[in-house]
């Protein structure tokens, strides 16, 4: 597994090893061992699954402590541009964003860790994207920040006109507006 750091800490990129041969590939999506031989701190308990056809935006969201969630992002099918924000007080980086495209062909996996808000874009004709948490849901702490808050200004590689959200993540606030309570 190679572990890439982004500029915002605790962020990182995950690539698994990918043994290819002519009959397909092989690899490991997760090892918890592997995790904690590189000090990351995540046991996961849940995952979770979407499909959405190109334009989709989810997001951008997050789970107030102390029921937020480590996520660990990958796709299965297609491709997404997907999104963290920092939403920790205090933090150097606080209101700052990290985009990666993830892919079913590379592979590729985000660490999303505890603090931030998160959303994808779904780049292909479809695409489906599962990933892990390391706390369940609880509905009376889901939060969210408007995907475009034009102080983030995030690039979410889909022309506006053809951007699909769902009402809810149409009426977030914007990050200044947003009940946060993590701290760096």
């Amino acid at each position: 597994m190679k572990i890439t750091t982004t500029r915002i800490p605790n962020l990182l990129i995950i690539e698994p090893r990918v043994f290819e041969d002519k009959r397909g590939y092989f690899f490991e999506s997760y090892n918890q061992a592997s995790f904690e031989k590189q000090n990351i701190p995540a046991s996961f308990l849940q995952d979770n699954e979407s499909k959405s056809i190109y334009g989709t935006i989810r997001g951008l969201h997050y789970q107030l402590a102390p029921y937020a969630q480590t996520k660990l992002m990958r796709v299965v099918e297609g491709a997404i541009w997907d999104v963290a924000v920092d939403i920790r007080q205090g933090s150097p980086t606080y209101g700052k964003w990290e985009g990666i495209e993830l892919t079913a062909v590379n592979k590729k996996q985000l660490l999303i860790p505890k603090g931030f808000a998160h959303g994808f874009a779904v780049l292909s004709q479809q695409a489906i994207v599962q990933y892990k948490c390391d706390a369940f849901y609880q509905p009376k702490a889901e939060r969210g920040i408007h995907y475009a808050d034009n102080d983030l200004s995030i690039d979410w590689h889909i022309p506006e006109n053809m951007a699909i959200l769902s009402a809810k993540d149409t009426q977030h606030p914007m990050l200044k507006e947003a009940e946060i309570n993590f701290t760096y």
